[in-house]
């Protein structure tokens, strides 16, 4: 495909304006050699769309519309002039090209790339066989940031990335689980491209062009908005507003939730619930995974394996009794092996394929199954598309729900790669693909906020443009070791810098897993500042399963969490309202400073904390503190900012500072959230750290 490798710029022909006209006092149509494409000015900048839809599918991606402006056009033999009171858009015509102002400041225009063959060495607008080309020009140094959940540098400059959403099988490439067609530069502005599609971004990719943004939208239709912004912070609210904000997650959600892939009976879950409460672990969630409650040959229809399950509410109530919430897995695919795949195909419920007419059998990669996997059986899909299968799928979760499940494990839903799937909706594989993740997220968590008592929280792995309004998302699947925790946390901070502001790792890393105490100290101490934490992988993820000393550090750490709860509860207020993530990096954060930039492993949680977590094996970490006067934290020794520390930490610290004048709402010290006797909503009423001293017990 075009996407996958340098396009021949020779033999694409560009976008040329043949006529232009007001077709509303808010709108300006083009009339080009390729298609009608409409400009419309509103309260956050430009937006751009091709007149003829290939699709009427609306995925509810955009949920907010913006206010269009009045519109003044002018005309001459070159160019079309559009502007408004606060605008201005100058378009050359052969080939099209655009300069946007406000007064004599140029927010964005057509890469300057010019070559001895044409005038622009990369189309500035160009319609292919692939989909639709549109070029935005970079500055020498300018970084780009979002467009999803990355595990490299945060700064995407350099970098050929797809927004198309992958079972990434780890955190080592560009693919990942979670992506957004959404960018922005520090510079002031932002680009998000509204569509299902797969979206290619080269942001200065030299092989294309290290002077332009270019993005190859794969679809014959467009709809694109260009952000005018003044801050980092600012272009996330408007993309939030167009998309959505997350709400704010029940309380116990930010308590720690325990996983494991998996325990394997009855008799283990409950030993290790019993376990946990003896060893005075922190711990308020208690995993059921995939192949702990359903038989992987049947799976997935909502049944608990009887081999194994006789009675499950009486598991379930068991683990209520020691004060534990419950999460169940599941995903978006039914067994061939289950009646249930023959009842859903017959009411055209599950992708259909193409060819046959017949419901689509889904055939695993067994490749990724062979060491640790179980191998999964051939399954059908289901179609989030017909109303009938969401609405059935949402109503299957409440007996799970009516017994006391209170959290789904969303996990899959990045299977629709063959355009032989066909949905109700007419849309095929590709198209569908990324909206899928989306209509999943959806639908589960609609499911809990209709069935689920203690309050609708979800974790999903794969995610689309608007899935931060489901809360959370998890990182899936990474290395048990150093690179795998450096890839999660640039995941975590990438995610939030794309508009979803909840995240969580599997803390100790998924696979591979060595029984490195110290880097299961570590992963767990970073995560104590994340908006959710799981300890989850292949193999034990009980901090004493990995010794006396790792289990007193990590112990340490998560008493610290829950005294912390206040304080990150009201962040997550916060990200809820102007869609900030919880975990901010640095450029946003500290937008101002290019110094404070450039360090993409120390992060802000909330307005107030700096985090650096511990990388490496060294126990060394270097942290660098913006202009100001910081805090240590939680000893409060002072040091002053604009400079660089090296600390060397024992196995029970962590290098985490807080700015002067700053405080922290402090908690109770409770094993639980079942526990706490206070309102975390009136931060006022409780001690504020560091005019009350931090002790754990």
């Amino acid at each position: 495909m075009l996407s996958l490798q340098t396009p021949d710029w020779n033999k694409i022909e560009q976008c040329v304006v043949l006529d232009a006209s007001l077709s509303s006092k808010e709108t300006v149509i083009l009339k080009t050699n390729q298609d009608d494409i409409c400009i419309s000015i509103n309260e956050f900048g430009l937006r751009l769309t091709t007149t003829k839809k290939a699709h009427d599918f609306d995925y509810g991606i955009v949920i907010n519309d913006t206010v269009a402006c009045t519109l003044k056009l002018d005309l001459s033999d070159t160019h079309v002039f559009i502007s408004s009171d606060k605008y201005q858009i100058s378009i050359q015509k052969s080939p099209f090209a655009f300069t946007w102002s406000k007064g004599k400041h140029i927010i964005q225009k057509t890469p300057n790339d010019e070559h001895f063959v044409r005038q622009y060495r990369l189309p500035p607008l160009a319609q292919t066989d692939e989909g639709w080309l549109f070029s935005l020009d970079l500055g020498a140094e300018e970084p780009v940031y979002g467009l999803g959940e990355k595990w490299s540098s945060l700064n995407k400059r350099g970098h050929l990335i797809r927004s198309f959403n992958v079972d990434a099988l780890g955190v080592n490439a560009e693919i990942s689980y979670k992506n957004t067609p959404f960018a922005w530069s520090p510079e002031g502005w932002g680009i998000f491209i509204n569509t299902p599609a797969p979206v290619t971004h080269s942001v200065g990719h030299p092989a294309w062009s290290q002077r332009a943004y270019t993005a190859l939208i794969e679809d014959a239709f467009f709809d694109i908005y260009l952000l005018d912004s003044d801050s980092p912070l600012h272009t996330l609210e408007m993309y939030t507003h167009l998309t959505g904000k997350a709400p704010v997650p029940p309380l116990w959600s930010l308590g720690v939730i325990l996983s494991k892939a998996y325990y394997k009976d009855v008799p283990e879950l409950l030993a290790t619930a019993k376990a946990v409460r003896e060893h005075n672990m922190p711990c308020d969630v208690i995993t059921i995974d995939g192949r702990a409650w359903q038989d992987t040959d049947t799976r997935f229809a909502f049944e608990w394996d009887p081999k194994r399950y006789d009675d499950p509410a009486s598991v379930i109530k068991t683990l209520k009794d020691q004060n534990f919430k419950v999460c169940v897995w599941e995903y978006p695919l039914v067994s061939v092996q289950n009646k249930l795949f023959d009842e859903m195909a017959a009411k055209g419920w599950l992708l259909k394929d193409k060819r046959t007419g017949e419901a689509y059998r889904y055939q695993w990669d067994m490749s990724a199954f062979a060491e640790v996997l179980t191998p999964l059986p051939e399954s059908g899909i289901v179609d989030f598309t017909h109303p009938d299968a969401f609405n059935f799928w949402l109503e299957a979760h409440k007996p799970l729900f009516d017994i006391g499940v209170d959290m789904i494990k969303a996990d899959f839903g990045e299977q629709l790669e063959d355009d032989n799937m066909l949905a109700y909706n007419g849309d095929s594989g590709i198209r569908l693909h990324n909206a899928y993740s989306l209509l999943y997220n959806r639908c589960v968590y609609e499911a809990a906020a209709k069935y689920c008592q203690s309050g609708p929280f979800l974790f999903s792995r794969s995610a689309w443009a608007g899935s931060q309004r489901y809360p959370s998302q998890w990182g899936g699947d990474p290395q048990a070791d150093w690179g795998g925790l450096i890839g999660s946390i640039r995941g975590a901070l990438s995610w939030g810098m794309s508009g979803a502001p909840y995240f969580a790792t599997d803390v100790g890393g998924f696979y591979k897993d060595k029984r490195d105490p110290l880097l299961f100290v570590r992963w767990s101490q970073a995560a104590v500042f994340s908006a959710h934490m799981r300890l989850h992988g292949i193999g034990q993820r009980e901090p004493w399963s990995y010794g006396p000393e790792a289990e007193a550090a990590v112990n340490k750490a998560l008493k610290l969490r829950y005294i912390l709860m206040p304080y990150i509860y009201s962040v997550m207020h916060q990200a809820s309202e102007t869609g900030l993530p919880v975990m901010r990096a640095m450029p946003l954060a500290f937008a101002d400073d290019r110094i404070a930039q450039s360090f993409e492993m120390q992060y802000m949680l909330g307005d107030s904390m700096l985090v650096a977590p511990c990388t490496n094996p060294h126990s060394k970490v270097e942290v660098y503190l913006p202009k100001g006067d910081w805090l240590r934290f939680p000893c409060a020794t002072p040091f002053s900012g604009g400079q660089l520390l090296t600390l060397s930490l024992e196995l029970d610290e962590m290098a985490v500072f807080v700015k002067q004048g700053h405080t922290i709402a402090i908690g109770e010290q409770v094993e639980h959230t079942q526990a706490i006797s206070a309102d975390y909503t009136k931060l006022e009423r409780l001690p504020q750290w560091p005019n009350s001293a931090i002790e754990l017990n």
